[in-house]
């Protein structure tokens, strides 16, 4: 039997949203932060059996076969919420052009990100731009819809130009005290920059999608796309994008 344990509004932390969009790096906090413990894509079946006595963070939990998963996210919002009502989640998001470009390794790979869209297989003979598009659009139009009224956005622009005010924002919201933890978010706010230097340390699990064909990740996509691949996949996630206010 799970039992629950109530302490303050919001205990537990889940982190959502499409890959290559900062919910690695964003997760990565909490390994900083000594109040959480904390799970990376972690099997939702195992999540679910963790004990939730002690505050747990988590970023996209990976998808188990006994569930039915709700529309776009990869398990059951329901089963969930019953076992874990205090919880918050975020819907971290990023500028479809430049989340695009990222998701390019990971989609080339038999459309590794996840959860794929229902389609994915009839997806597979168009461009590679047009899949990572698809898969974007998919996860932040349906995935989206299924947590909007109880979810916060972040935003990847967000917590690049400014992670220190981002971590603390984050720790207000948990009612954890910024100025008790500054070291521990002094070290995770000199991790996050726009660019590659000697400060810069990716996710652990972002490494294996890194490229080096670009300097700055806010506006990748001015390095990395023409005029006629933008004509190819703007018109499939205009309407998606703006509704998180990037408009194209």
């Amino acid at each position: 039997m799970w039992v629950i344990l109530k302490h303050k509004m919001y205990d537990h932390v889940l982190i959502l949203g499409c890959g290559r969009s900062g919910t690695s790096i964003f997760g990565e906090l909490f390994n900083h932060l000594s109040t959480h413990t904390y799970y990376s894509e972690i099997d939702f079946d195992l999540y679910l059996n963790k004990d939730f006595s002690k505050p747990i963070a988590s970023k996209i939990p990976r998808e188990n076969r006994k569930y039915q998963n709700t529309p776009g996210l990869s398990f059951p919002l329901d089963v969930l919420l019953e076992r874990i009502p205090n919880i918050k989640i975020y819907w971290q998001v990023r500028q479809p052009l430049d989340a695009i470009c990222s998701l390019r390794v990971g989609i080339s790979k038999t459309w590794g990100h996840h959860p794929q869209p229902p389609d994915y297989k009839d997806w597979m003979q168009e461009s590679l731009l047009k899949k990572c598009a698809h898969h974007w659009n998919y996860i932040n139009s349906i995935g989206y819809a299924s947590v909007k009224k109880i979810a916060v956005v972040t935003k990847f622009e967000d917590l690049v130009r400014d992670s220190s005010k981002f971590s603390k924002d984050i720790c207000e919201q948990l009612e954890i005290d910024p100025e008790s933890h500054d070291l521990e978010l002094k070290s995770w706010n000199r991790r996050v920059q726009n660019n590659n230097n000697e400060d810069f340390i990716e996710a652990l699990t972002s490494r294996p999608y890194s490229t080096q064909d670009h300097h700055n990740k806010i506006n990748r996509w001015k390095e990395n796309l023409t005029k006629e691949n933008l004509d190819e996949i703007v018109p499939m996630v205009r309407q998606t994008a703006a509704q998180f206010g990037y408009i194209l």
